[in-house]
C-alpha cells in the first residue's frame, strides 16, 4: 500500500521506525526487534539506510520482511551522497524487484572521510536529485522527503530553508516527514510557514522518546532539537535511574503525541530506536485514542 492512500484518510494514525544493523553478527537480533514491532500492526514501518549507505544491504531485506511476512506497509530509506549514478539505478532496481511502493529520498550524511573532499565532480550533492532521478525511472513510487521544524543546519535562514524545501517538493515528493523535536509548538509554527509558502503535501511529525539521559546530548548532537526547561527538568530528576527515565520518556512522547493528534495531525511517525518495548508502551498509552 502507498503512504499516500494512508495519509490521505482522517483516522489518527501511528508508524515506527527502525535501522539496520550495522554488522552481519547483529542481524538476527534487528530483525527481531523489527518484527516485534511489526506484530503492534502500526499504520507502517520505515527502514533506514544508514550513514553513506554502509548498511544498504539490510535495509531491503528487513522492508520486504516487514512487508511479505507481517503485512505492513513499508518505507524503505535511499541516500544518494557520494554514491553515483550507477549505484542508485541499482538500488532502484533492487526496490522495484522487492516490491518496494514507497521510498524516502534523502541526501544523507556525508561519511566522516569524505568530509573535506571535493563534491563537485559528485553525481548527487542535494536530496532533489535522487527524487528526480526516482521520478525518471519509471517506477511508480510514494515519494517522501525530510524537514526541518526547527531549519536545516546547512541553511542560513529559514527563508532559504523553506525555498529548497518548496524546490524538493516540487521536484515529486508526496509527503514529508520531521526531524525530531521536543516542543510541539515548533511544528505549528513551521506548519504555518511552509503552507503560506505553498507546500500542501502532508507532514509527519518525527517523535523520538528519549529513555536514557544520554540519549539527550546525542540527540542535541545530531539534530541540534531545541530541549524545553519541561523536558530538562525530566532528565535532571530521572536521568539517573533508568527504569524511572524509560518511563517518564515515554510519558513524555506520548503526551507529544496525543497533543498532536488533539491538534488536527492525524498521522505521527515514532523514531523506536529498535525498541520493541518502547513501541509496546506507546501503543498501550494511546490504544482507546488510535481505535
Amino acid at each position: 500500500m502507498k503512504l499516500s492512500e494512508i495519509l490521505a484518510g482522517n483516522k489518527l494514525s501511528l508508524s515506527f521506525e527502525v535501522f539496520p544493523p550495522k554488522t552481519d553478527s547483529s542481524f538476527e537480533s534487528v530483525r527481531e526487534a523489527a518484527e516485534r514491532i511489526a506484530q503492534l500492526s502500526p499504520s507502517f514501518m520505515s527502514v533506514t539506510y544508514g550513514a553513506g549507505g554502509g548498511t544498504s544491504r539490510y535495509t531491503l531485506d528487513i522492508a520486504k520482511s516487514i512487508k511479505d511476512r507481517w503485512g505492513v506497509p513499508t518505507l524503505a530509506h535511499l541516500t544518494c551522497v557520494s554514491s553515483t549514478r550507477a549505484m542508485v539505478k541499482e538500488r532502484i532496481g533492487d526496490m522495484i524487484e522487492a516490491g518496494i511502493e514507497n521510498v524516502m529520498a534523502l541526501r544523507g550524511d556525508v561519511p566522516k572521510e569524505l568530509a573535506d573532499a571535493d563534491r563537485s565532480s559528485w553525481d548527487y550533492t542535494h536530496a532533489i536529485e535522487l527524487v528526480r532521478e526516482l521520478k525518471e525511472s519509471g517506477a511508480d513510487f510514494c515519494i517522501g522527503g525530510a524537514c526541518y521544524p526547527e531549519i536545516h543546519p546547512e541553511s542560513r535562514d529559514r527563508a532559504e530553508d523553506i525555498g529548497y524545501l518548496k524546490e524538493k517538493v516540487d521536484a515529486g515528493l508526496s509527503f514529508l516527514t520531521t526531524q525530531m523535536f521536543f516542543d510541539n509548538n515548533l511544528l505549528y509554527s513551521f506548519l504555518y510557514k511552509i503552507r503560506e509558502r505553498g507546500i500542501t503535501v502532508p507532514v509527519i511529525p518525527g517523535i523520538m522518546p528519549i529513555t536514557n539521559g544520554n540519549q539527550v546530548e546525542r540527540a542535541i548532537k545530531l539534530s541540534g532539537s531545541y530541549i524545553p526547561e519541561r523536558f530538562k527538568s525530566l532528565v535532571d530528576r530521572f536521568g539517573r535511574d533508568p527504569a524511572a527515565m524509560k518511563q517518564a520518556g515515554i510519558a513524555y512522547a506520548t503526551d507529544q503525541i496525543i497533543d498532536l493528534f488533539a491538534n488536527g495531525i492525524n498521522n505521527v511517525h515514532v523514531y523506536s530506536m529498535n525498541k520493541p518495548e518502547v513501541a509496546e508502551a506507546i501503543m498501550h498509552n494511546l490504544s482507546d485514542i488510535l481505535g
